[in-house]
């Protein structure tokens, strides 16, 4: 699946400030149905996420059905344009937990964050261009916008990869999401490694746009799992905290795996977005329940998929080695958190 942005690096809390496009209203700590949370300390938490269905149907399933108060948790959400601006916020303390997708992947295989629980696996990145282009090698020499270090990116390298390209073949031109929408619907762009729902909006004004490649293109090299993500000092000093979270996002994943029409409506209503936008947002992923998270973290899959991922950060050159996938993804944390 794809990966997420990487402009980021020499950001500070500045910058991830910065990138901060929202705030939803804190969610209070209540007792649980048939029991109370006053066994539990309270905690209080800020979580990071990016306002798609991937990024927000968890977070809107805990907030609606109360299962921050069934743990004593106070969350704060933060909603963000990207993965790394969460992994900059998370390393300056501004975070707790965040949601990356799978482009960003190569900041917690560098060290930067830990990942604590995956989330879905996405299928809805897109090399898109203007319309007569028909092929990866019409880009050469032309524009093309691209979120830096996300899963635009991921795959506009492997689709030139593929096609026996590199970035320097293309006029590679770094843009956040919202401004490559504007920048290809103003034809000032030829083509875009990005994903939808941003697509579906650009498909209002180019509705004849030409996909070039697709996640599914790739599968069998790389898979593009997207995930939620600690600080690294929030794992080692705040761990019964990170398991009590963990708690809630199994939970809410067993809820949206069982309730998807319910989970569309509950994410449209954070969001403020039409249900039939994020109904078709939901199209894009592949969900999966706890227990098959679990069952993928026990038999190895996440393993692979993370060990694939690291072997493409390392030949796309944002990691300098391959460290094994349980140093950055704590899938036995996770798997214990029931």
């Amino acid at each position: 699946m794809s990966l997420s942005r990487r402009g980021l690096l020499a950001a500070s809390l500045g910058a991830a400030t910065a990138g901060l496009v929202g705030c939803s209203s804190s969610m209070p700590t209540a007792t649980t149905k048939g029991g109370s949370s006053a066994s539990l300390p309270a905690a209080s938490i800020t979580f990071g996420y990016i306002g798609d269905f991937n990024g927000t149907s968890l977070l809107a399933i805990a907030d609606a059905k109360g299962m921050w108060a069934e743990q004593n948790i106070k969350a704060t959400t933060k909603v963000f344009t990207n993965g790394p601006l969460q992994i900059t916020a998370l390393g300056t303390g501004d975070l707790h937990f965040g949601y990356i997708g799978p482009g960003a992947f190569w900041l917690p295989a560098s060290g930067q964050a830990k990942i604590v629980a995956m989330n879905t696996l996405g299928t809805a990145d897109r090399v898109i261009a203007q319309p007569g282009i028909t092929s990866m090698e019409q880009l050469k020499g032309k524009k093309v916008g691209v979120p830096e270090g996300t899963s635009g990116d991921m795959i506009l390298t492997l689709a030139l990869q593929k096609a026996g390209m590199t970035k320097a073949d293309i006029q590679v031109t770094p843009m956040d999401a919202s401004t490559v929408v504007a920048a290809f619907s103003s034809k000032a762009i030829d083509g875009a490694g990005i994903w939808y729902p941003n697509i579906a909006t650009i498909k209002k004004s180019v509705p004849n746009l030409v996909e070039l490649a697709k996640n599914q293109d790739f599968v069998s090299k790389v898979a593009f799992p997207n995930a939620f993500v600690a600080g690294n000092k929030v794992v080692t000093d705040q761990k019964d905290v990170t398991i009590r979270v963990l708690k809630v996002l199994r939970k809410a994943m067993q809820f949206r795996k069982d309730n998807l029409t319910e989970t569309i409506s509950l994410t449209a209503k954070m969001l403020k977005l039409d249900e039939a936008a994020v109904r078709a947002d939901s199209e894009n992923c592949e969900i999966f329940s706890p227990a098959e998270w679990d069952a993928k973290t026990m038999d190895g899959t996440t393993t692979s998929w993370l060990k694939g991922m690291g072997d493409y950060f390392l030949s796309a050159k944002k990691i300098t080695s391959n460290p094994a996938p349980s140093e950055w993804y704590l899938g036995d944390l996770f798997t214990s958190a029931k």
